[in-house]
């Protein structure tokens, strides 16, 4: 004896026992007890969701007639009359189903449309039922247009297609469209319970969560499902044989995986890999397993309250979400989606997996893939690292009131009571990034100021092998630092360098910006010597640094290569200079004003374009000629892409016909000057910093400066309208 297959077994006969699409239920119910029906609808949705189910309930709805055979159009058909038992066995006159896929063409549906003349033989209304609509030919489409536009009374479509993209704009306008949602995984667990339960076949809780998840979405697929989780129980479904038959990855593998990962630890990571090899679970599987683990993970972090008491997986996943920070989590989570579409990529799938999970551990925060446990999460306190010191390559120490000795170091000059030290020390600052740091060493004799406790000054000094016909030269003294505190770590020297360079690498070389640190001392402004320390040298080096005082503004220092006279970061911000060349006014060149009025004049009429416009453009004109009748022009051009006998040509030929004489031009190459192109360049300058001073004198602005203590113009965010 042949049995029904469940999903036709229980497929809904009645609006009240459809699951998971009430929107569509209620609109429809709606539409059928206010007797507002329309003439064509358009059923949406991915496949086993109810398309079909919905158009036969529809059909009965529209021509049953009860059980005394006098009823009309209703929302609850009887399932018990003539019209809806035929309709529910499938050979119901008036109702006809047409499979799209297998009757696409023109021929079909003109023969389908010849039969919309007549009027329905035993039922009150003629139901088209078109199934994967969108696979009809566009002749097939526009054949049925207009008697989907204006069909009989008695005639309605119901179409259906998992595909509405593709059905023309045409059609869709023509019909009320429904979206049917794929069902959730807890509306497919419990009608999975129902159906079960009228079988009078035991099933475990487990068992169709597994199933409500594999179905995706499908009733169909999961009754489909049920079907051979029966057959492959026996009878009886358990969750071990339904997570063998489905190839589903344990939450003990998943749980195992998440623990390693947490712990750093790599030799546990391998080794769960090899547990999922030998047992041939997938590793697509699995990388969703977590992606679902993390994602419940994640909601826990946020929301503790969200825990499902009915989850039986509620206190593993109580107990793992502690274990990594909501950032991990988050991250881990992108990896396993990201990591999915790399598995077909890979050698082989369980490689790729191994590599995902080796990733985790390389973006685990504050890890460096170690196996040793360590604190859960990255917001865990971190171990205790000592900083780095800051390299000074020297600094002696010297008590109070010592005589300094003279050191041997090429670029430090003395005059007068004052020596000055202007050297370049790199010292290595947040970042390992080693940045030159100036060193002016001596103060004024008589300060103007009140006198105050002044810390002696920092000297720092790069040592560089002096030439051999210096070598006996003495030196002149220079001031030795002062000592550090006692908890700071002896500086350590620099390798000395030789003084021409021909040692030092290239990418180790000091910029030609630091040199301009060795200006005079005159060229320095009258400061104290710790003011010229930028503000981002160690606190090993800046110790020496004197306190300001209260009232004292605060000055930025400029970084190595930038002028000493350059104004504060907060100083308004002046007009840019010009960058093109200063030309002369107008009428000082006038072969120069002729030339750039004509270019203007056949650029204006269309006559030059593209390359013959640029070379025009950056054309300075050095003779212009009348000789007879025509006219010999000399041009100076700088660009070499532009002299080319074609372009030249294509210029001459616009310029006669725009003098209407005939012209004859000599290009030469060389440095052109005044040309059209710098003209228009200084013109756009010339707007862009009367914009830029408008708004700098603007009142309104000035007084927002003023209220705003730090607030700056943008000079690039300036535009001349």
């Amino acid at each position: 004896m042949t049995s029904t297959v469940l999903a036709r077994k229980y497929r809904p006969r009645g609006f009240d026992s459809m699951v998971g699409q009430g929107h569509v239920v209620q609109a429809l119910g709606n539409a059928l007890t206010q007797q507002r029906l329309h003439h064509a609808y358009l059923f949406t949705g991915t496949r086993g969701v109810g398309k079909t189910t919905v158009s036969r309930i529809l059909a009965k709805s529209l021509n049953c007639v009860g059980l005394d055979g006098h009823g009309g159009i209703t929302a609850s058909p009887c399932g018990q009359c003539q019209p809806c038992r035929d309709i529910d066995s499938g050979r119901f006159v008036d109702y006809v189903e047409l499979d799209a896929a297998s009757n696409r063409g023109v021929e079909e549906i003109s023969q389908l449309l010849e039969q919309a003349v007549y009027k329905p033989v035993v039922g009150r209304f003629k139901v088209y039922m078109i199934d994967e609509v969108h696979m009809l030919s566009n002749t097939a489409f526009n054949a049925m247009l207009k008697t989907l536009e204006e069909p009989p009374d008695y005639l309605k479509f119901v179409l259906a297609t998992t595909d509405p993209q593709k059905v023309p704009v045409t059609v869709l306008s023509r019909c009320l469209q429904f979206n049917l949602r794929p069902m959730a995984a807890e509306t497919v667990f419990e009608h999975l319970g129902r159906v079960l339960h009228a079988e009078g076949i035991d099933a475990e809780p487990g068992a169709l969560r597994l199933l409500s998840r594999a179905a995706r979405g499908s009733m169909r697929d999961a009754l489909s499902l049920t079907d051979q989780a029966i057959a492959f129980g026996a009878g009886l479904l358990e969750e071990a044989g339904v997570r063998q038959m489905l190839g589903s990855v344990d939450h003990a593998h998943v749980q195992r995986i998440i623990e390693a990962v947490a712990a750093c630890d790599g030799a546990a990571l391998v080794a769960a890999v090899d547990t999922l090899r030998q047992m041939g679970l997938s590793a697509a599987g699995t990388l969703e397993e977590m992606a679902s683990a993390l994602q419940r993970m994640a909601v826990l972090q946020a929301v503790p309250q969200a825990l499902d008491p009915e989850d039986p997986d509620a206190a593993t996943w109580a107990a793992l979400a502690p274990l990594l920070a909501p950032d991990e989590t988050q991250l881990f989570y992108s990896l396993c989606l990201q990591g999915r579409a790399e598995l077909a990529l890979a050698p082989d799938e369980y490689s790729g997996l191994l590599m995902l999970l080796l990733r985790l551990l390389a973006f685990k925060p504050g890890q460096g893939g170690g196996t040793g446990p360590k604190a859960l999460g990255s917001a865990a306190q971190p171990d205790a690292v000592e900083p780095r010191r800051p390299l000074v390559t020297q600094a002696a120490a010297a008590p109070a009131g010592a005589t300094a000795r003279p050191i041997s170091a090429p670029g430090v000059s003395a005059s007068g009571n004052a020596a000055v030290a202007q050297v370049s020390t790199p010292v290595r600052v947040s970042g390992g990034i080693d940045a030159p740091v100036p060193a002016v060493a001596g103060a004024p004799a008589e300060p103007t100021g009140t006198p105050g406790p002044v810390a002696p000054p920092v000297v720092t000094v790069r040592l560089a092998a002096p030439a051999p016909e210096a070598s006996q030269a003495p030196c002149p003294p220079v001031v030795a630092a002062p000592a550090l505190p006692a908890s700071a770590p002896a500086p350590r020297a620099a390798p000395q360098q030789p003084q021409d360079g021909g040692g030092i690498p290239p990418w180790e070389a000091l910029p030609p910006e630091a040199n301009e640190w060795d200006a005079p001392a005159a060229a320095m402004p009258d400061e104290p010597a710790w003011m010229d320390v930028p503000d981002d040298v160690p606190d090993a080096v800046s110790t020496a640094r004197p306190l300001r005082a209260a009232s004292e503004p605060t000055r930025t220092s400029p970084r190595p290569g930038a002028s000493i006279s350059s104004p504060p970061v907060d100083a308004p911000s002046e007009p840019r200079p010009p960058v093109t060349p200063t030309l002369p006014p107008r009428g000082a060149d006038p072969l120069s004003d002729e030339w750039a009025d004509l270019v203007a004049a056949m650029a204006g009429h269309g006559l030059i374009a593209a390359l013959v416009r640029e070379l025009a453009m950056q054309a300075q004109c050095v003779a212009w000629r009348e000789q007879g009748e025509g006219i010999n022009g000399t041009l100076r051009v700088e660009r070499e892409s532009l002299i080319t006998a074609a372009l030249q040509d294509r210029l001459t030929q616009a310029l006669t016909q725009h003098l209407q004489r005939p012209v004859s031009l000599t290009v030469e190459r060389g440095a052109a000057f005044n040309t059209p192109a710098q003209r228009d360049q200084a013109a756009r300058e010339q707007r862009q910093r009367d914009a830029e001073t408008l708004i700098q004198s603007d009142p309104l602005v000035q007084s927002l400066l003023q209220q705003h203590p730090g607030a700056r113009i943008v000079p690039a965010s300036i535009r001349p309208i």
